[in-house]
C-alpha cells in the first residue's frame, strides 16, 4: 500500500515536471541580414521541425530605443553603437516558442555566435559567416527569456493553443 502511494506520488511529481517544462518559452528573432536574405521560413522551419510551438510571431522595424533595451547588457562594449545601428537598419522577425528546454536547445540549434565556430547542422553553421551578420538572436537564459518576451511581446500577442503534435513530441 505504501509502495503503491510512493509511486504514485512519484508519477504526479514526474507529470507535473514535464508539464512545467514543456511551457518554457524562448525569444527567437531573425535579425535584419537574415530577413533580407529571405531566410525566416528556412528558421521557422526548423524549429517546427524538432518539435517547438509557436505562439509569438511579430515582423517589425524596431526603434533604437527598443534595441537599447534589448542589448541593455552589452552597452559598455566598444561594439554597443554599431549593433544598435546595424538591428535598426531593417526590419526582424521576433518570435516566441515553446517547449521543452526550449530555451537551451534553441541555443544549440542556432550554434555559436561567431558562425565560423558554429557546427554544420545548426542555424548559424549552415547560413551564415561572419559574427556582424550571424543572421539570428536567442535568449540565453530563462531569465532572460522572459524578459525579452516581455519588451517584445504583450501577453495578448501570444496564442496559447493545443498542438496535436505535443502526443507525438512528447512522452505522456
Amino acid at each position: 500500500m505504501v509502495i503503491c502511494l510512493i509511486l504514485n506520488c512519484i508519477k504526479i511529481l514526474a507529470e507535473y515536471i514535464m508539464e512545467s517544462a514543456k511551457e518554457e518559452r524562448t525569444f527567437i528573432m531573425v535579425k535584419p541580414d537574415g530577413v533580407q536574405r529571405g531566410l525566416v521560413g528556412k528558421i521557422i522551419k526548423r524549429f517546427e521541425q524538432k518539435g517547438f510551438k509557436l505562439i509569438g510571431l511579430k515582423f517589425t522595424w524596431p526603434s533604437d530605443d527598443l534595441l537599447s533595451k534589448h542589448y541593455a547588457d552589452l552597452a559598455n562594449r566598444p561594439f554597443f553603437p554599431t549593433l544598435i545601428k546595424y538591428m535598426s537598419s531593417g526590419p526582424v522577425v521576433a518570435m516566441v516558442w515553446e517547449g521543452l528546454n526550449s530555451v537551451k536547445m534553441g541555443r544549440f540549434m542556432l550554434g555559436a555566435t561567431d558562425p565560423k565556430d558554429s557546427n554544420p547542422g545548426t542555424i548559424r553553421g549552415d547560413l551564415c559567416i561572419q559574427v556582424g551578420r550571424n543572421i539570428i538572436h536567442g535568449s540565453d537564459s530563462v531569465e532572460s527569456a522572459k524578459k525579452e518576451i516581455a519588451l517584445w511581446f504583450s501577453d495578448k500577442e501570444l496564442v496559447q493553443w493545443t498542438s496535436n503534435n505535443d502526443l507525438w513530441v512528447y512522452e505522456k
